[in-house]
């Protein structure tokens, strides 16, 4: 359960290398965010897109006051690095390596009860979002559907919701 907290929630993915993208991706934003909140990861079919591989999805709530369109920046970033084409006008209709998706800016506990469809219209995520505000407004790690393991150096994670804490004066990340 977290204080009363601001910040973002972002939807993130991935169908190329879909393991070792999710991991990178992650511990990306765990180098540039204090503390992370991450739903379980699901493996998901391709929703909209001509493809034969499966997605690993996940939802997070970032705590931070950056502006939105800096954050936009960092994620497009992650993006670009893990080989995604920003430029590619079929970049949505195609296989990708990293997606990051920032759905709402969001306030805790107040907005855990806001609901999912309020936040996207990708319907997959519902769960997820569920998932997250559940886990984040009262602790319940209670899990519907076991998640898919993801193994980010020392970390691993995606099974159940949890949280990701750097303690900024060692560098060193830990798994709640």
């Amino acid at each position: 359960m977290i204080t009363s907290q601001s910040g973002y929630i972002l939807g993130i993915g991935s169908n190329i290398e879909p393991y070792k993208n999710i991991a990178l991706i992650i511990t990306e934003l765990v180098k540039k965010f204090k503390t992370i909140h991450l739903s379980r990861v699901a493996q998901i079919p391709p929703i909209g897109i001509n493809s034969s591989r499966d997605f690993l999805n996940l939802v997070v709530f970032i705590e931070t006051d950056l502006p939105e369109a800096d954050l936009k920046q960092l994620c497009n970033q992650i993006e670009t690095a893990l080989g995604r084409d920003r430029n590619d006008p079929d970049r949505k209709m195609k296989d990708r390596p990293a997606d990051l998706d920032i759905l709402a800016a969001t306030h805790f506990p107040e907005d855990a009860t806001r609901p999912a469809n309020s936040i996207t219209d990708e319907y997959f995520l519902y769960p997820l979002l569920d998932e997250l505000a559940s886990f984040l407004t009262n602790g319940n790690n209670t899990v519907l559907q076991k998640g898919e393991k993801i193994e980010a150096g020392h970390l691993t994670f995606g099974q159940t919701a949890t949280t990701i804490n750097r303690d900024r004066s060692t560098g060193n990340e830990r798994v709640i």
